[in-house]
């Protein structure tokens, strides 16, 4: 098992500091790895830092071990295990958080968008068209978090062009027609409304609508 540890370890050290007995929890549970966190990305989470793993290697532990857990111990871990390297891993546990509104859920969601595993998006797609509403729980919260965290959302941005060009343009021959460019329609929407300005849209002009949109 993880050993518990301070907020030194690179798993701990991915939720605000007020989650620390919760993510020693959840360490408590997961079966050891030969392999360390690859790849941490750091963004802010109501004004605290925190660094996520790109890539987990751990298995996931028993059902029984998770069962022992609190909710919110669960959450941790769906969202840790949310970031293994094997994609079904990911979106398994993605689908039990996806539709929290917590604060420190919302990075490894919007960590997702940027990837390239086409069920994935789909799945963060249906469950964040609340995010079209202005003033509900999600708007507000992905709102936030990406106004706070301005460079991450473009790389984002970025990433999801990137990957619809590199994989998906076959099936998906306008990026309008694509998951991704859903999703990303719907971010800006909550970013630009907490900021107060429109957000800046770095994804191609001009295309048509088709697909999935």
């Amino acid at each position: 098992m993880q050993p518990l540890s301070d907020r030194s370890n690179p798993l701990i050290a991915a939720f605000p500091a007020e989650l620390t007995s919760d993510a020693e929890a959840v360490l408590a549970v997961m079966p050891d790895s030969r392999l360390q966190p690859h790849a941490s990305f750091s963004v802010a989470v109501e004004g605290q830092q925190v660094l996520i793993p790109g890539r987990l290697y751990n298995d996931e532990p028993p059902t029984g071990r998770v069962a022992s857990l609190s909710s919110r111990q669960q959450q941790l871990l769906h969202c840790l295990y949310s970031r293994h390297c094997d994609g079904m891993v990911r979106q398994r546990h993605l689908e039990k958080v996806v539709g929290s509104t917590d604060p420190w859920v919302v990075p490894f969601v919007v960590q997702l968008v940027g990837e390239y595993v086409l069920e994935i998006l789909v799945v963060i797609c249906d469950e964040l068209r609340d995010l079209a509403t202005p003033g509900s729980y999600g708007h507000l919260a992905y709102g936030q978090f990406l106004v706070d965290n301005a460079a991450f959302f473009a790389r984002t941005q970025r990433r999801v062009v990137s990957y619809w060009s590199c994989y998906y343009r076959g099936t998906y021959a306008s990026f309008r027609g694509y998951p991704g460019c859903t999703i990303l329609d719907l971010l800006r929407s909550a970013a630009s409304d907490r900021a107060g300005r429109p957000w800046p849209n770095l994804a191609p002009a001009g295309a048509r609508v088709d697909g999935y949109c």
